[in-house]
């Protein structure tokens, strides 16, 4: 018999047809998530299990599905997932670690110039019929000359920084581990402490993974640090930045915009999160542009990492090491005795 592995999100045809070669795909044809209790039915007799950003998986849940041996991820960030409880239940947990970095970059340099530039403010203004041509009104931020801050240069820390060369900025950076000096001098870049690169930045990007010592990084007392008149770009996790605090920030004219495509509403590894998006956030139209996670939303980027979530399943299921393992369960140890978790 096939192996049956569930899919919790809908994924492109391509991607099913492909899983249905070797397994019998039980997949969601609803573009909506599925419950949790409705993806522990499906998942009683499945071995293996494709997961997404508004999924979570923990002791329990495992429990209820005792013939799982994968749970591949199809994403890069995965806090909202017990590898731990997978790990010591024996599951192989993968993730799709290197084809989120390029979008993401791109469109928060998007979000970075819409902010900057009043574009949703100027649509908005065409749309009501009130452009009559040039005027000198909705002047807006100039990147060149200014100074742009990176909180955290991993990948798509560096994807931006890279991208960001030709505009000639000047780009701090702030991370515990030092880029080479050949990168440094190529992108022009110079790292310096967190107080400091708040204090010198006129764009802030906070591109750091959601953990207990990353929540609220941004908070009142980091936005005291700010230039009034700075901006913010929030592209990695919506609880690394305190919604109440900007909220606040933007109404005293501390910060003159705030970008997010990500919220805390989403962290569901937050017990404490807010069932919505701050709503004087919400309200402060003027300065602020909001996207509905679209980091790596597109279809090309889209399709490949499904499928390449889809092969790490494949892998585990046939008995191999997946490409993208993080972990390395007890039951495939062989008996090691220096056990890693998060090869």
């Amino acid at each position: 018999m096939k192996p049956r592995v569930v899919i919790t999100h809908w994924v492109e045809d391509d991607v099913i047809d492909f899983l249905s070669q070797s397994c019998e795909v039980i997949p969601n044809c609803s573009h909506d998530p599925l419950p949790r209790d409705e993806i522990v039915r499906r998942c009683e007799k499945a071995e293996g299990l494709m997961v997404f950003m508004t999924d979570s998986i923990d002791t329990d849940f495992l429990k209820a599905c005792p013939e799982l041996k994968v749970v591949s991820a199809a994403l890069k960030g995965y806090e909202n997932f017990d590898v731990d409880a997978c790990t010591s239940q024996g599951i192989w947990f993968t993730i799709v670690p290197d084809l989120l970095s390029i979008p993401t970059a791109e469109l928060t340099i998007g979000l970075l110039i819409g902010i900057t530039r009043n574009v949703l403010e100027g649509d908005m203004f065409v749309r009501r019929g009130e452009f009559r041509g040039w005027r000198n009104m909705f002047a807006g931020t100039g990147l060149a000359g200014h100074t742009l801050g990176i909180i955290g240069m991993g990948a798509i820390g560096q994807a931006i920084a890279e991208r960001l060369v030709s505009f000639r900025m000047n780009i701090f950076y702030c991370d515990p581990v030092p880029l080479t000096k050949e990168k440094e001098k190529a992108w022009g870049l110079t790292r310096v402490k967190f107080e400091e690169l708040l204090t010198a930045s006129d764009f802030v990007i906070p591109m750091v993974p959601l953990k207990r010592d990353t929540i609220h990084l941004i908070d009142a007392k980091a936005l005291s640090f700010m230039k009034r008149g700075s901006f913010i770009v929030n592209t990695c996790r919506g609880s690394v930045v305190d919604e109440a605090a900007v909220a606040d920030a933007l109404s005293s004219g501390r910060l003159a915009g705030y970008t997010a495509d990500v919220f805390e509403m989403e962290d569901w590894v937050r017990h404490d999160r807010p069932l919505s998006i701050h709503p004087t956030l919400l309200n402060a139209k003027e300065k602020t542009v909001f996207t509905p996670h679209l980091g790596s939303m597109t279809a090309k980027v889209r399709t490949a990492v499904t499928m390449e979530a889809a092969c790490n399943m494949l892998q585990a299921l046939k008995g191999e090491r997946p490409q993208g393992a993080i972990n390395q369960p007890f039951a495939f140890d062989f008996g090691c005795a220096d056990r890693t978790e998060n090869a």
